[in-house]
């Protein structure tokens, strides 16, 4: 079986998401969402958490709700973040938050917080 290159398939997830619109749900159907990376710094979670919640419902992440803990930047930030990922249609250019941003084909939902 041909080794297929980091590159060729960047390459061709660019193309599929061109030829859809931008729109990243993989051809079989696969969902995908949007989290922080792990190396953002504070500020940059921080900014990406208050953007997304000036633009979309930020409420399952108060003190309480299913998404409040774990009570860190990185999770509140995920979830803001895929909020308004999912919100503006799941297209690659709604989750990039200035390159801290990753798009991942595995459900992030834990406990009772569930990424829609």
């Amino acid at each position: 079986m041909a080794k297929v290159k980091p590159s060729t398939l960047s390459l061709f997830l660019l193309i599929l998401s061109s030829i859809s619109g931008g729109n990243m749900i993989m051809a079989n159907g696969q969902k995908t969402w949007c989290v922080a990376k792990p190396s953002s710094d504070q500020a940059t979670l921080l900014g990406n958490i208050n953007f997304a919640c000036s633009q979309v419902d930020c409420q399952i992440l108060r003190r309480g709700c299913p998404c409040y803990a774990p009570d860190n930047l990185i999770n509140h930030a995920s979830v803001a973040m895929n909020l308004y990922y999912q919100a503006k249609g799941r297209n690659h250019w709604n989750c990039d938050f200035r390159n801290s941003a990753l798009i991942v084909l595995s459900d992030p939902s834990y406990a009772n917080c569930i990424y829609a």
